[in-house]
């Protein structure tokens, strides 16, 4: 540790680097465009679908490459930051990042679409976990659970600027299956000059050189660890149906073709996340779980209704109690996981917990595409709903067993 009490990886350097505050920041800004860069296709799902004359299995395929790359890197690199610390595989990310976003600014067709997808899945692998946990080493001593809601606010803003802007530009802008990736790739552009200004990792003459290995968790904190892998999996597979069929859902089922429109509606899911995780932060992270999971089973019923009832207020309403209950279960996740893991060991602790998350946010994601285009969009809903509500009973169950298991110091 440093005079700072901080691991090396953001000990105070002899060149001129960012304040800790703003470094801070600048992790928050690396998760938010982490989640910009995941969902900026979602509002141009349907112009791919009708300009390539895609089958919904193809267009949800193009989201599914995303979580099927980004688990493979996190397979292999989920640790790397422990190792050369978080600022350089930040800039590893957010370069992969770049290059993705600019395969979709000038794709021609759905091949450049899929090999972009596939760099935004190795730049969110690499830059994501020592986001997350850079966020947490930078925030003020004891403000672990600040630090996770923080996180879990600048990813619902990034979420919230892929609908809208994305929307907006598409909408009524020239260039629609290109100009809003143009825009997203000048932003990750000022990220990584923010990032390239951060302390430097100065390395531990006592630790090993990194190589691939497997993703361990202490054996102190894996009770933990299964309860907030429960937690952000049931908040992803949830995101999930927005992020794959939301814009499917908005205009097939609530009767509106407006991408600025469709962008807006998805949007309130995150602007009600984001005020969620603020707000949740006076609380301790464990007792953000069972509300989550409860109105995570309320709001499956909602969606179920509203893409029943082809009902505008309904679906907004749904976003509204969605959003509410993704900011519960993910902020509260985060926070548990990042509050107990051990420093030297956080990146890959909190790999392990999006690892998870991702494998079944993908593989849900490709199974309703599958199922929507053999059975149709409201067979597809029906399983989805199945499986969430499974996953957030199994949110309750653990937190339900955490709270009368005997306390450890």
């Amino acid at each position: 540790m440093t005079a700072l009490d901080l691991p090396a990886s953001v000990a105070t350097q002899p060149r001129r680097t960012l304040s800790r505050r703003a470094s801070f920041w600048t992790a928050a800004a690396v998760a938010g465009i982490s989640l910009w860069t995941s969902a900026a296709p979602t509002t141009t799902y349907p112009l791919y679908a009708s300009t390539w004359h895609l089958t919904p299995t193809a267009t949800t395929a193009i989201f599914a490459v995303y979580p099927v790359v980004l688990v493979a890197f996190l397979l292999v690199f989920g640790q790397l930051s422990d190792y050369i610390g978080r600022r350089a595989t930040m800039l590893y990310g957010v370069g992969a990042l770049l290059a993705g976003v600019l395969l979709f600014a000038i794709a021609p067709s759905v091949g450049w679409v899929y090999a972009g997808r596939a760099l935004m899945g190795a730049g969110v692998g690499l830059a994501l976990t020592p986001a997350t946990a850079a966020a947490v080493e930078f925030s003020a001593r004891g403000k672990a659970a600040w630090a996770s809601s923080i996180t879990t606010a600048a990813t619902a803003v990034g979420l919230a600027m892929a609908t809208i802007v994305g929307g907006g530009l598409i909408e009524y802008a020239p260039a629609p299956l290109h100009l809003d990736f143009w825009v997203l790739l000048a932003v990750i552009a000022i990220v990584f000059f923010f990032v390239w200004q951060m302390p430097r990792h100065i390395k531990d003459a006592n630790q090993a050189p990194w190589r691939p290995r497997a993703i361990t968790v202490a054996k102190g904190i894996r009770g933990l660890y299964v309860a907030s892998a429960l937690a952000v999996t049931t908040a992803y597979a949830f995101g999930s149906v927005f992020l794959a069929l939301g814009a499917e859902i908005v205009r097939d089922l609530v009767g509106t073709g407006n991408i600025f429109v469709i962008g807006l509606l998805l949007a309130i899911f995150s602007f009600a996340t984001g005020v969620t995780a603020i707000v949740g932060r006076r609380f301790p992270a464990s007792r953000l779980l069972p509300p989550g999971a409860i109105l995570t089973l309320v709001d499956l019923a909602l969606l179920e209704l509203a893409a029943t009832a082809h009902s505008l207020p309904l679906f907004v309403a749904t976003t509204i109690v969605g959003g509410t209950a993704y900011g519960l279960l993910f902020s509260g996740g985060l926070g548990l996981i990042n509050t107990h893991a051990p420093a030297h060991h956080r990146g890959g602790t909190i790999a392990a917990v999006y690892l998870v998350a991702y494998i079944l946010q993908g593989a849900i994601a490709l199974t309703l595409g599958l199922v929507a285009t053999a059975a149709g969009l409201s067979t597809a809903l029906l399983l989805g709903v199945t499986v969430i509500a499974t996953l957030a009973l199994l949110v309750i169950a653990a937190a339900t067993i955490r709270a009368h298991s005997p306390k450890k110091a």
